[in-house]
């Protein structure tokens, strides 16, 4: 490399370096005035360098390498922008020369690379599993917030409502009773009737075996009252039920209902919540009962089939092997299933985006949470009252 004159791999050993132009002047230059004395001159632009930041990138690379403390001169630059600067930060090694001499307005371009880059921390990874585990059980913990949120807002507008009876929505808590009590009706006979004959049925050849068929009413009557009625009727109503208000809720904020509601200064739980909650709290019981009355008919039938037991002494025995606390038991039970289900269908539909992915995700997820928690809030029970009624 001599000692002045340009680099190999500047500008001026090109045909054109003799033409005193502005267009040459303006040219990248990386000239050597002295031992060790290097002058930038010339425009470092993005427009000047492209295609040729490699070739200035490793000129000055060989530069720095050859002399590490030469003299940089920047004051001949015409004009610098990022790309110039950082063309020349690269080639230097990422850090600026020992001796260099700039411009004031020079310092700014620099100055973004001169910050220490502080390598951010990389999270501890967690494993799949556990990470799947930590955003489920996140999210539960939002929606159970969430949850109680609503619950404390209801019981709020349940104390308005009661001392303001006009604002009850006395039509939209008996449309709810026919949709979610009514019109449940054949369903859940169907059901209830074939799962009591599927029971009494697998049941009896056990009995019979030892013996011990009277027994069947025992049975039938404690489970059927107590566990089962309730407990088939409520997932069969959270399936059917359920889905259709966190639906219905889901299609009112997609047409943007509910945001109308809002302006209109009218409370979502006053509104739509609190019926839902009042009705399936009334129409569950006495689906449940339904419920439990035709499996003890399906159950009646398969014991006659079976064991030859006559259904007016089914019927006559049942009220003497059965007590009332477990009719009572099973009544309560199906309120609270009927207020839990109608609170999660209406927080499901609340929360839905007004998209439609997300309507019928919640709309699943409001189907599976009220029928595991219902399952859970009657495993509760039958340990509370293992000893009440038997």
């Amino acid at each position: 490399m001599s000692d002045a004159g340009a680099l190999p791999l500047s500008t001026v050993d090109s045909p054109t370096e003799a033409r005193a132009d502005a267009s040459a002047d303006a040219e990248p230059q990386l000239l050597a005035s002295g031992p060790r004395e290097w002058r930038v001159s010339g425009d470092w632009t993005l427009l000047a360098l492209r295609g040729r930041y490699d070739e200035f990138r490793q000129c000055i690379a060989s530069a720095v390498a050859e002399h590490r403390d030469a003299l940089w001169d920047l004051r001949g630059l015409g004009r610098l922008d990022t790309a110039g600067a950082l063309t020349l930060w690269q080639g230097w090694g990422k850090k600026p020369p020992s001796r260099l001499l700039w411009l004031p307005e020079h310092v700014t371009l620099f100055a973004q690379f001169m910050q220490p880059s502080a390598s951010p921390k990389r999270p501890r990874r967690l494993g799949p599993g556990l990470q799947r585990a930590s955003l489920s059980l996140l999210a539960f913990a939002r929606h159970g917030i969430d949850i109680v949120a609503l619950t404390g807002r209801l019981l709020l507008d349940l104390g308005v409502v009661l001392r303001h009876p006009s604002l009850i929505g006395w039509r939209e808590i008996s449309a709810n009773v026919y949709r979610t009590g009514a019109q449940a009706l054949p369903i859940t006979a169907l059901v209830g009737f074939l799962v009591g004959l599927t029971l009494s049925y697998l049941i009896s050849r056990q009995l019979k075996a030892y013996g011990a068929d009277i027994f069947i009413i025992n049975i039938l009557g404690l489970a059927v009252l107590r566990e089962l009625g309730p407990l088939l009727a409520a997932i069969i109503v959270a399936g059917r039920s359920g889905s259709a208000m966190t639906a219905q809720i889901g299609v009112m904020r997609v047409t943007q209902e509910l945001d109308a509601l809002s302006v209109m200064g009218i409370s979502h739980t006053v509104r739509l919540v609190l019926p839902k909650v009042i009705a399936l709290a009334i129409s569950l019981p006495l689906v449940a009962l339904w419920t439990s009355a035709l499996m003890l008919l399906g159950g009646m039938a398969a014991a006659g089939s079976q064991l030859k037991l006559d259904p007016m002494q089914f019927l006559h025995l049942l009220p003497s092997v059965v007590e009332p606390v477990n009719l009572w038991l099973g009544w309560i039970k199906s309120i609270l299933f009927g207020g839990l289900i109608a609170l999660l269908a209406c927080h499901f539909g609340l929360r839905v985006k007004p998209n439609t992915e997300s309507l019928g995700q919640s709309v699943t997820q409001s189907v599976v949470t009220a029928i595991t928690l219902v399952i859970v809030v009657d495993a509760i029970f039958a340990v509370l009252f293992s000893n009440a009624g038997v």
